[in-house]
């Protein structure tokens, strides 16, 4: 799967599981900014949530409010819990942007499930920061500085769940990654015997 060249976004929403990444790539001048600050091929990542019979889910955050966080029934920005293939549209469609799917090649436990949920019951909601606090969480965190939990951005809701998890450790805060960090150029080093596979294209 990992060597394919491509997935239909039917195909990509059938295999995703929880843990599997979703990154984006788009062209406007905030996303030209986000790639130029942190040095990163991609400006969003999400991650999919998929329990028991329930669709497909992502868990990122984002300053829009289009679409019903399924985890408060409400419209809201910031972190939120959206059905995944709704949300691929979105930002392909809407945002313009261009996504892949790089999937966790690591058995997911039940415990690891209930951790992620637990982070989505912690972080959904908290408010998307402005691009200049954005960027200051960003370099506090390579300063392995924690920052505080006022407003949170999607690459560090990602590493929050992957940290309880048990798959990113806590040495590195959670506001220290960015999207770039979860392209496989950057070599992500995960715990737990964890391991992504290489990034397909999806296409919508």
């Amino acid at each position: 799967m990992t060597h394919a060249v491509s997935l239909s976004l039917d195909a990509a929403v059938d295999l995703t599981r929880t843990g599997d990444l979703w990154l984006f790539r788009g062209r406007s001048a905030a996303d030209h900014a986000i790639r130029a600050v942190t040095n990163s091929p991609v400006n969003h990542v999400g991650m999919a949530v998929v329990v028991d019979d329930l669709p497909a889910l992502m868990w990122h955050a984002e300053l829009g409010r289009g679409l019903l966080d399924v985890w408060t029934g409400t419209r809201h920005r910031g972190a939120q819990l959206h059905d995944l293939r709704e949300a691929v549209e979105q930002w392909t469609g809407r945002y313009r942007q261009r996504v892949w799917l790089r999937q966790l090649e690591t058995p997911v436990t039940e415990a690891m499930e209930a951790a992620a949920l637990t982070t989505v019951a912690r972080l959904d909601g908290t408010p998307f920061p402005a691009t200049a606090a954005l960027a200051a969480r960003w370099v506090r965190g390579r300063l392995r500085r924690p920052a505080g939990v006022e407003t949170t951005y999607c690459a560090e809701v990602v590493a929050a769940a992957y940290q309880e998890m048990g798959l990113l450790g806590p040495e590195r805060p959670a506001n220290y990654y960015d999207p770039g960090s979860f392209w496989s150029g950057d070599e992500l080093r995960l715990l737990a015997n964890g391991r992504l596979g290489g990034e397909v294209q999806v296409r919508v």
